[in-house]
């Protein structure tokens, strides 16, 4: 696992980000598939890789992109789907046909689609604060594959940020597993701000657990992790 502590203004670390996504679209592989988290840590990145694209110096035409989660009886406009659409899909030269979301009452179909598509190249993650990526919360297996997850509390109180009323918090998401995460050639994982400082430590440092989902990413010979020193802070 390769840490990168960046300054705490954004535009470094979402910088660094965007660069290790070019890099893998425009010189790797153009037809890569891309495994993308929605969370709010995504929205500058998905900015500035919208920037580079209308400078001509990254094209996403060819790319697959994988939705990592969707929300489970939300509506539309509160969605992983929209919010990957529109901060995205709409800025960039990405086509539809080319993008593709979980479905909760068939989640299988994912795994499927990852195998024709043969495997996940690059998986962008973002860390939630009791240290799940993607949904898995705690007490997932490592060997999880695509599948339905009950929301922690901490996790919908997160949600709030982005728009939630109480009343319409979900209870769960469809989410690709851990197994399915930690497959991926390639997994770059972003955290900004003081209040993912004790989930970056735990991630880097703790025991493999199911009780702790991003330390499992201590396994995979290929992580990147991109952070801010207030996310940095406790290391």
């Amino acid at each position: 696992m390769k840490t990168i502590i960046c300054e705490n203004s954004q535009n470094p670390l979402f910088e660094a980000a965007a660069d290790i996504v070019r890099e893998q679209v425009m010189h790797s592989k153009r037809e890569s598939v891309l495994a993308l988290a929605c969370g709010k840590t995504m929205k500058p990145l998905w900015a500035r890789l919208a920037g580079i694209c209308r400078e001509g110096k990254l094209s996403l035409s060819d790319a697959r992109l994988l939705c990592v989660t969707e929300l489970c009886g939300v509506e539309e406009n509160k969605s992983c789907r929209r919010a990957l659409t529109e901060g995205l899909l709409k800025e960039t030269d990405a086509k539809a046909e080319n993008c593709f979301f979980p479905d909760p009452d068939a989640p299988e179909e994912t795994e499927r689609l990852i195998e024709r598509l043969g495997g996940i190249d690059l998986a962008v993650l973002g860390l939630g604060e009791n240290c799940h990526i993607g949904y898995n919360e705690p007490g997932t297996l490592f060997d999880s594959r695509t599948h339905v997850q009950k929301l922690t509390d901490r996790t919908k109180r997160q949600l709030l940020e982005r728009g939630f009323q109480e009343e319409e918090l979900p209870e769960r998401a469809v989410t690709m597993g851990i197994g399915t995460l930690t497959d991926a050639r390639h997994i770059l994982l972003l955290a900004s701000g003081a209040e993912k400082a004790a989930a970056v430590y735990q991630m880097l440092y703790a025991k493999t657990t199911s009780y702790i989902p991003a330390a499992y990413l201590q396994i995979p010979p290929e992580v990147t992790v991109l952070l801010d020193r207030d996310a940095a802070s406790k290391l």
